[in-house]
């Protein structure tokens, strides 16, 4: 058992620290395919009609991230108000690789703060949301965030064949025992 691990063990933290080390996973690989983006690829898309440009997916992307902080801002807002912050910035816009660059690592940050402050337990607790008022578990809400932040680091890599850029499984997975 590594040192992350047994920390997490020791204070009812197991699964809080198996899925922040998922999440922190998606994010490097996202950031990876980032990475792969040709020069001034932000404008590309996909020639069917409706689908994205590269620099919407990016900003997204951003927006996949902000959701992890809104989940956890919403469990502690008075020991997360500084990731208030990120709110500043858009999301969901049309992104330049370097900005998508710059600004992962701060959301990568909050989101650890967040989980700094969880445990086991408390990944049950209820929080409500537009959707649900009465209030959907911490566990259920972060899920659907990584669902929705690998769906479209999914989505970029597919974007990244099209593009004709040589990747592999081994730029959208993080291989173990590789």
């Amino acid at each position: 058992m590594d040192d992350l691990t047994e920390a997490g063990a020791a204070t009812g933290r197991r699964l809080c620290t198996a899925l922040l080390a998922k999440i922190d996973e998606q994010i490097e690989r996202t950031q990876h395919l980032i990475e792969l983006l040709p020069a001034g690829g932000e404008e590309w898309r996909p020639a069917e009609t409706g689908n994205w440009p590269v620099g919407v997916l990016l900003g997204h992307l951003l927006e996949s991230l902000a959701g992890f902080c809104a989940v956890l801002t919403a469990v502690e807002p008075e020991r997360l108000a500084h990731l208030a912050d990120l709110r500043r910035d858009p999301v969901n816009h049309f992104c330049l690789c370097r900005e998508a660059a710059d600004r992962i690592p701060a959301y990568q940050a909050g989101i650890a703060d967040g989980f700094a402050l969880l445990n086991d337990v408390r990944l049950g607790t209820p929080v409500p949301t537009i959707f649900v008022p009465d209030g959907e578990p911490v566990l259920t809400l972060l899920l659907g965030n990584l669902e929705h932040l690998i769906n479209h680091k999914h989505q970029l890599f597919t974007y990244l064949k099209q593009m004709g850029v040589a990747v592999s499984t081994g730029d959208l997975y993080r291989l173990r025992g590789a």
